[in-house]
């Protein structure tokens, strides 16, 4: 089947771009936005064998879609035993993650970036069966390549930002192309499903993982020896914060009087901003503990939370927490499930 003119001409775009990929990367992971050990998976070359039998490879971009992905993982794994399971996901702090808590039988891969070769290279190595994107990640060429090997497609939680929609809606036939391939599309909600319809998609209902999930882990120790330690006091939470919104929430909380201001645990959503935010917090003459560097000091009046896979602990040690993410423009919040 002839591709749509937008389509051909991503594709080309794509792959004159493709050379300068591994440049790209390297710039990347000097930043700590890449893993350095790890870069011959986004360019669509795993080290990695494939398992023998069927698999089934499941994509989520970031911590929150990589999260969501694990009851799924679990019952796949639980009542398809003899099925592999590849989770996919283009974020350091998502792979550090799911590689704690993906079950046997489960393992993690940087999805490849979106360019031809990567994606023609990816798709030949695990011959997956069925390839399950969540969300909206949706990458044209990894698309196209599944499609053109025979891997069955499902879009699940599926849904579409105002500027996406737009964005397909001006290219009708490209979009006609991708969500006419999918198997399965199961909708976030009622406004998701409008969306994918018009745009050419079959939408078999609605569905969320994210309320299917379980609790944010907590380990009980850990828990019991915080819930000791800060008795009497109470504590504020700022969660899975951006650039621009600690500033606001520290702003906030030094406009109150001493003698009724809460604990405050800063909990970033990129670790590596862990320094800074503390710096944010001394500027304003607030002392201020890093917990990545000192894990026991809780006296100060602000706990930069720079850790992975403690969210869950915060959650439950927290008289108030602020979900973050829609402080600021241009990010649309997170999961208000989660706390």
């Amino acid at each position: 089947m002839s591709l749509p003119l937008s389509l051909m001409l991503y594709r080309l775009a794509t792959a004159v771009l493709e050379p300068v990929a591994p440049l790209v990367l390297q710039r990347r992971a000097r930043r700590g936005k890449e893993d350095a050990t790890r870069l011959n998976e986004r360019l669509g070359r795993p080290r990695r064998p494939r398992p023998d039998g069927k698999l089934v490879w499941l994509h989520g971009a970031s911590v929150g879609e990589s999260l969501s992905i694990l009851p799924l993982v679990e019952r796949l794994r639980g009542e398809r035993p003899e099925v592999s399971v590849l989770v996919t996901s283009g974020t350091v702090t998502s792979a550090t993650l799911l590689a704690r808590r993906l079950p046997d039988g489960a393992f993690h891969q940087y999805v490849p970036l979106d360019t031809p070769g990567g994606a023609r290279r990816f798709i030949a190595h695990w011959r997956p069966d069925l390839a399950v994107f969540v969300e909206s990640e949706l990458w044209p060429n990894l698309l196209l390549e599944a499609q053109a090997a025979g891997t069955r497609l499902a879009l699940v939680s599926a849904k579409l930002s105002d500027r996406s929609f737009e964005g397909w809606r001006m290219r009708p036939f490209a979009a006609a192309r991708l969500f006419a391939g999918f198997d399965l599309i199961l909708a976030q909600d009622a406004r998701a499903a409008g969306r994918f319809s018009a745009l050419g998609g079959t939408v078999a209902g609605e569905a969320d993982l994210k309320f299917g999930a379980a609790p944010l882990p907590a380990d009980p120790a850990g828990l019991a020896s915080l819930q000791q330690a800060l008795a009497g006091h109470r504590l504020l939470l700022a969660a899975s914060t951006h650039p621009g919104e600690d500033a606001l929430i520290l702003e906030a909380l030094t406009a109150l009087p001493v003698e009724v201001r809460p604990r405050l645990v800063i909990v970033p959503r990129h670790v590596e901003r862990g320094p800074s935010i503390a710096e944010l917090a001394r500027t304003r003459g607030l002392s201020v503990s890093l917990r990545s560097a000192e894990p026991e000091a809780l006296a100060a009046e602000v706990l930069v939370a720079d850790t992975l896979g403690e969210l869950g602990l915060w959650f439950r040690l927290a008289d108030l927490a602020i979900v973050a993410g829609s402080l600021v423009p241009g990010i649309g919040g997170h999961n208000p499930l989660e706390p």
